[in-house]
Order: C-alpha cells, then structure tokens, then sequence
C-alpha cells in the first residue's frame, strides 16, 4: 500500500540564477556557478546577506573524468567565500542537481536549516565528442556499456520500439526539434538561439556566398530530412534530435515557508515531490516507456494532492527528441501512444493547452549535466512570476508547474511540482 507523504514544514524558492550555457574555452566550473550565483543573489527582491545561507547542495556527474577534479562542494563553497558551511554533492546522472534540491528540500523541512542554496554544474567541453559519449556511458548499466551502448543507440532504441508500436515515424521527432529551436530563440541563457528556418537560411546563404550550389530545401522538415545537413548519429536519432555537449551552472535559494515573506513578495513553493528508480534498458519491460518517472510523478501527485491535468506547464528531460514525448506520456499529460500526436497538434507549444519545454529543453537551451535540474526549475520559476520576457506563456493564471529530470538509461527519476498561490 502506497503511502502520500508530506513535508514537516513547507519549503520555498525565493531566488534563482543560471549562467549562459554553452562550450566555453575560457572559464571552468567555478566561474560558472559564480556567475549563476550573482544572478541568484541579484533575484532575491528584498535582498541577501549570503552569510545568512546554512548549508549548500550541488548536483555534478563527470567533473572528476572530464576536468579530473573532484571534491567540488568544498571547491564551491570557499569559491562563493561561505566556509565553514556544510556542502553536500549528489550524483544522479543528469539528475543529479534534481537530487540536490530534493535533498535540500528535506533538510528544511526536517527543521534542521532555514536556507540553503542548491544548485549543479558541469563542464564538457575540454573533452572531445568521443570522450563525453563513453563519459556520459557511465550512466548505463555495466551490461549496456559491455554491449557498446551509448545513449544515441539507447534512446535510437527506444525510438525504434515506439514507432514500432504507436506508428510516428521520424517526421513526428522534427515536430519536437521544431518546436524547440521556436522556443530557445527567445531563451537569452541557451546555447542554441537559432530556430531550424534560420539555420536553414544561412546555410543557403553561405554556399550562395561560396560559389557552391544553392541547397533547394523550401521548409524545415525537408533541411531536417537531408542527411547532408541533418546526419544519422543511431538511427532514427540523428543531430538535431540530439542534445549538445555543454558547459554550465543553475542554483536556486531555498528557505523555510515561513520566511519567505523576507526575501520576495512572489515566493514559489514545493508542492510535490517523487524520486524512482528503474531498471536498466536491457531488463526493462518495455522500451517505449520508464518506469521510474510513472513512479516518480505518481509519488509527486499524491504529495501534491493534484493530477496531471492539473499541471500547466512542465520542463522535461528531452535529452533527445524521442525522450520528450515518452516523458510526457510516462507523466499523464498524454495517454500512451499519443504524445507525438499532441505535439503535431501544438498542443505542446508556448500557447497551446500543455506548454512543453519552454526554455528550448535540453534540447537547445542546452545540457550541462549536473546544472539541468535546477535550471529546469529556474525556467518554471520564471514562468510562474511572470518573468519569461518573450518566451512568457500567455496565461496569467500560471500556478502549477513540474519538472521531471532523468538519469541514466532510466535508472533515476526526479519529480518536482512546484506551485505560485
């Protein structure tokens, strides 16, 4: 018998802050998460004495293989100059910032702190494409890396399966590029600003400017479907259902419920909460859906005490176009078999009925592991105070919004609702 759990004391966000994402020859993790600290800071209406913070938790995956440094809750905690303050590090795959808030969520409602500053970083870039994919494998089981899985063939997989069952076809995936690429242009801290037509007509334009034959693509599915622009990388994945290998850092303010009033007059509160874990692909029942986020938002709904149709909004780990839609059926904001079907519908758009990935998901807002939980959570923020600029959902009653991160090859799930009264 499940059981609907509580939190002893309510907990809210009062500040969030991200740095710009993207691949940076010229600056390391620590002026990352500075950089997302000081916007954090600056985010907190009434103002922030960082000394007043109790404790610190910070998501991160590959900094020990990729910059072969470890430790890094003390390296950020004498960067931002708050020693003595305890830090803490969670490691969830690219959940592992969505880990961190989770655990400094319980730590006040536990009673023990009143304020923590949670956030994640990573840093890809210094490796080549080669290294971050057997990196990023160490996330699979030891079965999938034996068998020379990497997550394109995982999710290419998965894809596989779902067109198989449901009948999208790759078509269907360039809806969700589509989409995302509209969203990020809007999205001042992504790494990829341009939409498909504007990548489109610049590459006409520069063979034009060459001397070279003019590409004769007339729309976006057709430069999508040219493998000459738009190459296989596991099949059906190909580059643009791909996330990209990115640099980057997102941290939040918590505080007791009770205080928020200190900092902002437009707290956003801690609904809900769930966290599973699943099986690895190979023993999974099912390969068109994972059951560590149906666990994960199950036991976030029931904290909540809403339903998926109750939700607004949502950030998904779109780590690849095929995850968007397994997600958002796997969440209940779609039956099964239906999710590419309401992407082609709009209805995932800015101003359709259930806005998906508004900040351009990790699919061009970018995906520096360890930061992506968190700055899924800085995007719902924003949305719920109104403060999205040109990518706002235009829908003044916003007040319920999720994020759902995943690790792995669906090993991790992390769910989190969060709420503006």
């Amino acid at each position: 018998m499940s059981k609907t759990r509580r939190l002893g004391r309510g907990v809210s966000l009062v500040g969030a802050g991200m740095s710009r994402f993207g691949m940076f020859d010229d600056r390391d993790s620590k002026d990352l998460f500075l950089e997302a600290f000081e916007e954090m800071r600056e985010s907190v209406d009434k103002g922030l004495d960082p000394n007043d913070i109790d404790a610190l938790y910070v998501g991160n995956f590959t900094n020990d293989l990729f910059v072969q440094q470890s430790h890094w809750g003390a390296i950020l905690t004498d960067a931002l100059g708050l020693i003595p303050k305890p830090a803490t590090r969670t490691e969830g795959a690219c959940a592992s910032s969505a880990l961190a808030f989770r655990e400094g969520v319980f730590a006040i409602a536990s009673g023990y702190y009143d304020m923590v500053l949670v956030g994640g970083f990573e840093e890809m870039s210094k490796r080549s494409t080669e290294e971050v994919a057997e990196g990023l494998a160490l996330a699979a089981s030891p079965y999938e890396r034996s068998a020379g899985f990497t997550f394109p063939g995982v999710f290419g997989a998965m894809a596989t399966a779902y067109f198989d069952r449901y009948g999208a076809t790759r078509e269907h995936l360039m809806n969700v590029t589509i989409k995302s690429h509209n969203n990020a242009r809007s999205n001042p801290k992504a790494q990829h600003q341009r939409t498909i037509q504007q990548i489109m007509k610049s590459r006409i334009e520069r063979a034009t400017q060459k001397g070279d034959p003019a590409p004769t693509w007339e729309t976006e599915k057709e430069f999508l479907a040219d493998p000459r622009a738009n190459p296989a990388i596991a099949w059906p994945m190909h580059l643009f259902d791909c996330s990209p290998i990115s640099d980057g850092a997102s941290c939040v303010l918590l505080v007791a419920e009770e205080l928020a009033a200190s900092f902002t007059d437009a707290p956003i509160h801690v609904r809900g909460l769930g966290q599973a874990s699943g099986r690895a692909l190979h023993a999974a029942d099912d390969l068109t859906s994972f059951e560590a986020t149906r666990a994960a938002a199950r036991e976030a709904y029931q904290m909540a005490g809403v339903t998926p149709a109750d939700i607004q909004l949502a950030e998904v780990h779109d780590c690849f176009t095929i995850a968007e839609i397994m997600h958002m059926e796997d969440l209940g904001f779609f039956e099964a078999g239906t999710g590419y079907k309401a992407v082609e519908e709009g209805l995932t758009k800015i101003d359709g009925s259930k806005p998906i990935n508004s900040s351009g998901g990790l699919k061009c807002k970018g995906h520096p592991v360890g930061a992506t939980g968190t700055a899924q959570m800085i995007e719902i923020w924003h949305q719920l105070r109104q403060t999205a600029q040109e990518r706002q959902i235009p829908n003044q009653d916003l007040h319920l919004g999720m994020t759902q991160s995943i690790g792995g090859t669906g090993g991790t799930c992390a769910v989190t609702i969060l709420e503006r009264r």
